[in-house]
């Protein structure tokens, strides 16, 4: 394939119901999308780089600038037999793996369509179905995350994660199991304790979770060793593995049980494989997270799911969830026993809405040869 041009275009989608972690609250997106054009072939990829640098140092006005000037002229012209060949050639840029993933998934939805075939099947995958849990954000009040928690649980997910923070954090985690005893639960604290809080997160045991996700620094691997020691609740770790090298360290110092991969974020589609490969040799269950995406990173999302080790329901979940009118048809759909069926069609098996992308877009740049 040669990569003739690429576009990229900033849109902005509002959400259903704001989303609050430890770092903010959200009421609407800024979205990166990307095409690539290849032998007459249009594949999509999207950044997963947020509005600000507050859950990763990358964020969408840098993830921008990295495409146009370094990123886009280190593909184009280029010819590649597959698309894993692209990250070799946008390694001499340091970093910058939000911005390399929409590239490169991109190339890879390109070759899917290209050998007319499933992306998912192309990337390996195993599963017609994945399992699906949900992420819930901080609420304004208990109650109404127990009243978010019911509705979800009605819809058939199989797994409820709930954002914790100091001072949100227990007294939410006894209201639910108070009211639902059985349910598979675990908790996302995006970094907000110390290992100074360990008596406090001792107290997390009692609650029979799942997980606890990324409780300490994002970079970090040490500390959370010593702190998966301390515990009987699993660890999973999230923003501390960029890559299989992570993944690797991270198993073999202990310092968590569980990896969550998120493919937008560790830089594409390869970096994905090796990091499950590394767990899957070593036992370590993997399931995949979400970054508020739009149909396009949810449609590559779904597709990474379905390779053997992803043993855990993953955070991909219904378009409905968080926006009005997805950019894809059709919508991406869970069914009442929480799974979504995979797509036999070429490439990322949803239709890309253009017409609705035109209406959101607030800027578009093509970089051509």
């Amino acid at each position: 394939m040669k990569i003739e041009a690429i576009t990229l275009r900033e849109i902005q989608m509002p959400l259903v119901h704001f989303f609050e972690t430890s770092f903010g609250r959200l009421y609407s997106r800024r979205i990166l999308l990307l095409t690539v054009q290849c032998d007459g072939i249009t594949g999509w990829g999207e950044s997963v780089a947020a509005e600000d640098p507050f859950y990763s140092s990358e964020w969408i006005e840098p993830a921008w600038s990295t495409i146009k000037d370094y990123l886009a002229p280190a593909v184009l012209g280029r010819s590649v037999t597959a698309a894993h060949e692209s990250a070799g050639l946008m390694a001499r840029v340091r970093g910058h793996r939000m911005a390399k993933a929409a590239i490169e998934n991109a190339l890879w939805d390109a070759e899917a369509i290209q050998k007319q075939e499933p992306l998912w099947k192309l990337l390996g995958g195993t599963r017609r179905e994945i399992q699906c849990g949900v992420s819930i954000g901080i609420q304004d009040s208990v109650e109404q995350l127990l009243d978010k928690i019911e509705f979800e649980l009605a819809a058939g997910y199989r797994r409820v994660k709930v954002k914790v923070k100091p001072g949100w954090d227990l007294n939410v985690l006894e209201r639910i199991r108070s009211r639902w005893p059985e349910i598979v639960l675990s908790c996302d604290a995006n970094s907000a304790y110390t290992l100074d809080e360990v008596e406090h997160l001792r107290k997390f045991d009692r609650f029979k979770l799942l997980m606890i996700e990324q409780p300490l620094w994002n970079d970090d691997l040490y500390y959370h060793a010593r702190l998966q020691k301390e515990l009987r609740t699993a660890i999973c770790l999230d923003e501390s593995i960029r890559h299989a090298r992570d993944a690797a360290a991270a198993v073999e110092t202990g310092a968590c049980r569980i990896v969550n991969i998120k493919v937008g974020r560790v830089g594409g589609f390869s970096e994905a494989r090796k990091i499950h490969d590394a767990c899957q040799d070593n036992n370590v269950a993997v399931w995949c997270g979400g970054m508020l995406e739009s149909g396009v990173g949810r449609a590559h999302n779904i597709a990474i799911s379905t390779l053997p080790n992803f043993r855990l329901p993953g955070d991909v979940s219904a378009s409905q969830r968080y926006w009005k009118e997805d950019i894809i048809e059709p919508e991406v759909e869970v069914s009442l026993q929480g799974t979504i069926a995979v797509s036999d069609e070429p490439g990322r098996g949803y239709r890309i809405r253009e017409d609705l992308i035109e209406k959101l877009t607030v800027r578009k740049e093509t970089i051509a040869i």
